[in-house]
């Protein structure tokens, strides 16, 4: 999907200060603690971003960014390929392959640069690239740096995948690029139908920066939920979602990354993190390590939602991710929902992402650490405005 543009409120009502129309940037929101929010003074239950399980403000992650050794610095002010190769970096990138079952990982400093990286990576080694129709940006703006025809396939639509790699003909070296679980729905790409319907010589990007640290048993993933192996797949993450830091990882072969290393441009002439953030990082990492308790609550919390909501007649998806994406039926109703949520002392997480629909949508993403009181205040607010998403 496109980034999004969340709108935190209403338009304000007639006689209210109004934001600067030179300003396209949201009202300010001050995140106060785990769950909580400030605006405009208030203290607000906040069901928005994708720091799933609060990992960034959890005391041993924050504690990690703090202790910088002495005269080590806060950056090495340089790229990885002149004088900026910590030791930190190849640590953590070891570390990640480990979690993740994968044979290698890189570093680039964060989740959108990783698509780029890899797409320069791969310049030259396939004849066609497929892109799901609502894949993020990041895949889109990847694919601009493949020198290859690039065609878009309807959403998550594996028959329609298998028409369009019957017609790149039977000598294609077809790449697919999709999200991995799609953060504006909470569904996941149907990777195992892919694999069944492209050529056995195809491979996969997969975005999976909502995925990662959610989905699985282990928390490796879609491709791990999906149960796809790590042949001829690329993974791609950011550490701003479940690892609640900051980064982007490409995970796939050693190949890939010494291709990426030797001819991708970003790579070469970006500055990688910043220490505290990948000491951070793998504070992070080995919290995920001991996390299946609180993948099992994150789930336990998002069905308990999604199940209510369904129950109450809201159009709820049945993708396993922990989103709830409801539509307002109007404009009015949209105003009526916003200021009900902040009546009941809840963010209203109106999304409205660039290049989509005009009218934008409501997604409130569940965390491990939002509590059952703050659920069921949720779960009460979207029945009593239930009319205004189905157009009463």
């Amino acid at each position: 999907m496109p980034t999004p543009r969340i709108s935190h409120r209403p338009p304000p009502r007639r006689g209210k200060r109004r934001a600067s129309a030179s300003s396209p940037l949201p009202a300010r929101l001050e995140q106060i603690d785990r769950v909580f929010v400030r605006q405009d003074g208030r203290r607000l239950s906040y069901f928005a971003g994708c720091d799933y399980y609060r990992f960034g403000t959890h005391p041993e992650i924050v504690s990690a960014a703090r202790a910088i050794p002495d005269g080590q610095g806060i950056t090495v002010g340089a790229s990885r390929k002149t004088t900026g190769n910590h030791p930190a970096y190849e640590e953590l990138e070891r570390n990640l392959a480990r979690f993740f079952a994968s044979p290698a990982a890189l570093l680039v400093a964060d989740g959108y640069l990783a698509n780029l990286a890899v797409a320069q990576g791969l310049a030259g080694e396939f004849t066609h690239a497929l892109l799901d129709e609502r894949a993020h940006a990041a895949l889109a703006d990847a694919a601009l740096f493949l020198p290859c025809p690039v065609r878009t396939f309807p959403h998550r639509d594996a028959q329609a995948v298998a028409k369009m790699a019957r017609r790149c003909g039977t000598s294609a070296r077809v790449l697919l690029l999709t999200d991995g679980l799609f953060a504006h729905s909470g569904e996941v790409a149907p990777l195992q139908e892919y694999r069944r319907v492209l050529p056995a010589n195809a491979w996969l990007l997969v975005d999976d920066a909502h995925g990662a640290g959610v989905l699985g048993r282990r928390g490796r993933g879609t491709a791990e939920h999906c149960g796809v192996s790590a042949t001829r797949l690329i993974q791609t993450l950011s550490l701003s979602k479940a690892f609640g830091v900051f980064g982007g990882v490409v995970l796939g072969p050693a190949s890939l990354r010494a291709r990426i290393i030797r001819q991708s441009r970003l790579f070469a002439g970006h500055t990688p993190l910043p220490l505290p953030l990948v000491r951070a990082a793998g504070a992070a990492l080995q919290l995920m390590n001991d996390g299946a308790a609180r993948r099992r609550q994150l789930w336990f919390k998002a069905e308990y939602v999604k199940a209510a909501l369904r129950e109450a007649g809201l159009g709820v998806g049945d993708g396993p991710g922990p989103i709830v994406a409801l539509h307002p039926a109007s404009a009015r109703g949209r105003e009526k929902i916003c200021r009900r949520l902040r009546a009941a002392g809840i963010h209203p997480p109106y999304i409205h992402y660039l290049g989509g629909s005009e009218s934008g949508y409501f997604r409130f993403v569940i965390s491990s650490e939002h509590t059952p009181a703050q659920l069921d205040a949720l779960v009460e607010t979207l029945r009593e405005t239930a009319r205004w998403f189905r157009g009463g």
